[in-house]
């Protein structure tokens, strides 16, 4: 059974200015699961973090509601709060009542606070089901692959193979060298193309960490970020 404890936050006038918090207050003590509301000055302040930690505490409180500010201000600074006293980070809602709320309706009061009224019963709706996570370290494959041979291909396969990393360049034409390789001058300097790029084509097959895949297609993919799994098809050159 989840028991759940909301803790509306003023923050200065930026909310109670605008919300009637004791309505919201009230509202919050009839919610489904709620058995603890409170309301503070700061609640990211120290002492409105201890009142956190002493309420968890005090009233066995397995979830967390806040009302205040929005969560990329202060969600890490509260997780961090409720984690110090043994309660799983995760099993914390932050309503955003000030930047989707109070200063979006500054000239309506009785407005605002119904709005925050729902923020918070949506916020309690969500606690209730959310459930504890933790972080988990999974291995990385420390090789890249670079799809495309042309100019960006080729500096970005010789950027990753000198900071030590393997590289698999996939090219689907017979040759690397891509749109430059066919023009002669390049802007704004007019430079020879050929002679900034055949240096570039020569490292690249030359370089002990990357392998070159020419007359190739990336087929399929699969994975995620730092474990793909990719199927190439080289074709045979005749």
């Amino acid at each position: 059974m989840a028991r759940i404890g909301v803790f509306i936050c003023h923050c200065g006038t930026n909310i109670a200015g605008t919300v009637d918090i004791a309505k919201v207050v009230e509202a919050a003590k009839r919610m489904p699961m709620v058995v603890f509301v409170d309301d503070n000055r700061y609640t990211c302040s120290e002492p409105g973090q201890a009142s956190v930690r002493e309420a968890i505490i005090e009233n066995r409180l397995n979830r967390v509601v806040i009302g205040s500010c929005s969560p990329r201000m202060h969600e890490n600074t509260f997780r961090r709060t409720i984690a110090s006293v043994g309660l799983n980070p995760y099993l914390l809602e932050v309503a955003n009542l000030r930047e989707h709320c109070s200063w979006v309706h500054s000239g309506d009061r009785v407005a605002a606070t119904a709005k925050a009224i729902e923020l918070v019963r949506m916020a309690v709706a969500k606690v209730a089901r959310d459930e504890a996570l933790f972080p988990k370290q999974i291995g990385l494959t420390k090789r890249a692959l670079v799809i495309g041979g042309g100019i960006a291909g080729i500096q970005a396969a010789l950027d990753i193979a000198d900071s030590g990393h393997e590289v698999i360049l996939v090219e689907r034409e017979p040759s690397i060298g891509g749109r430059m390789a066919q023009l002669d001058k390049t802007f704004p300097t007019l430079d020879c193309s050929a002679c900034i790029l055949t240096p570039k084509m020569v490292d690249v097959a030359q370089h002990p960490n990357i392998t070159l895949l020419t007359y190739a297609e990336v087929e399929k993919l699969s994975g995620f970020v730092g474990n793909f799994n990719v199927e190439i098809l080289q074709k045979v050159k005749r």
